[in-house]
């Protein structure tokens, strides 16, 4: 199996991502064959810091788990309103 068929299967999920050129915590918005779009969280805040496209060929690692992804689902989650 590709990476970017797994990748897939993670879309709006956050996740820790490595690439050619960087690695930062956020979330995978869109996943395609030739590019993946990931929306960088700032860690300190907790807001969106920026947005990037990655060459999908230049993903080196993602990690879905863990105690760093569940803090920051937790912060995420405490921020949105009470139905």
């Amino acid at each position: 199996m590709r990476l970017i068929n797994r990748l897939k299967v993670f879309e709006q999920k956050y996740v820790f991502l490595r690439w050619a050129t960087g690695a930062e915590y956020g979330k995978l918005t869109y996943v395609g064959d030739d590019y993946v779009e990931f929306n960088i969280i700032d860690v300190d805040t907790m807001e969106y810091r920026e947005t990037v496209i990655i060459n999908a060929s230049l993903i080196l690692e993602a990690v879905f788990g863990g105690a760093d992804i569940s803090r920051i689902v937790a912060e995420i989650s405490s921020m949105l309103p009470d139905a």
